[in-house]
């Protein structure tokens, strides 16, 4: 059973549609904590502010939850979007910290050049850096979909699962562990989303 957690942003919907499209397995999006602590796997989506998110999880009686299932009992964890920068120890937004799950900070993007847009928004490539089990037979150069005004900087190298070219090379990716966030959004991604989110389906 997949879990995605619902609280209050993004379109989690979409994301269900993706994974019983691929036949994933059960999926449900919920923010009910028995949910959560039954789920085999976490998705964390997200679209929007990064200091309202963990207002949202605050309020949802969440963070202890999802603490305790992926810190302490291990659970696999994809975040997604922003349920990526919410992974990380804080962010530029809002100046917030975030749920510290992955030594990792959340930045603006800042760009001198005035044909580099913000936010980041359409297809682009990623560059795999290390072997992951998330990323297993892929079929071919990958692009995927995003939207994004900011980006995650991993304190850790060894913790950079890809890389995308935009004004600057940023981690578009990463995987510490069990945990993971994609930068871009896979359930917008067509074929190429499709086989990451059927390989974490899997764990």
């Amino acid at each position: 059973m997949t879990t995605i957690i619902n609280y209050n942003l993004g379109n989690p919907v979409s994301i269900q549609n993706m994974i019983r499209h691929i036949g994933g397995g059960e999926v449900r999006i919920s923010s009910n904590l028995a949910d959560i602590a039954s789920a085999d796997r976490l998705i964390l989506p997200g679209v929007g502010n990064f200091e309202h998110g963990m207002k949202q999880l605050h309020a949802l009686g969440l963070v202890d939850s999802l603490t305790e299932q992926v810190l302490v009992k291990k659970k696999p964890i994809l975040g997604i979007c922003l349920g990526m920068q919410l992974l990380t120890k804080h962010s530029e937004e809002g100046n917030a910290d975030g749920l510290g799950f992955v030594d990792a900070t959340t930045k603006k993007f800042e760009f001198q050049d005035p044909s580099l847009k913000i936010p980041h928004m359409g297809w682009n490539t990623v560059s795999y850096q290390k072997q992951s089990t998330l990323t297993a037979e892929l079929t071919e150069q990958m692009r995927y979909y995003f939207v994004h005004s900011y980006y995650v900087d991993c304190a850790e190298p060894s913790d950079i699962l890809c890389t995308t070219e935009y004004g600057l090379s940023f981690v578009s990716g990463f995987q510490h562990g069990h945990i993971f966030g994609l930068q871009f959004h896979p359930e917008k991604s067509h074929k190429f989303g499709m086989e990451l989110l059927a390989n974490f389906c899997k764990f």
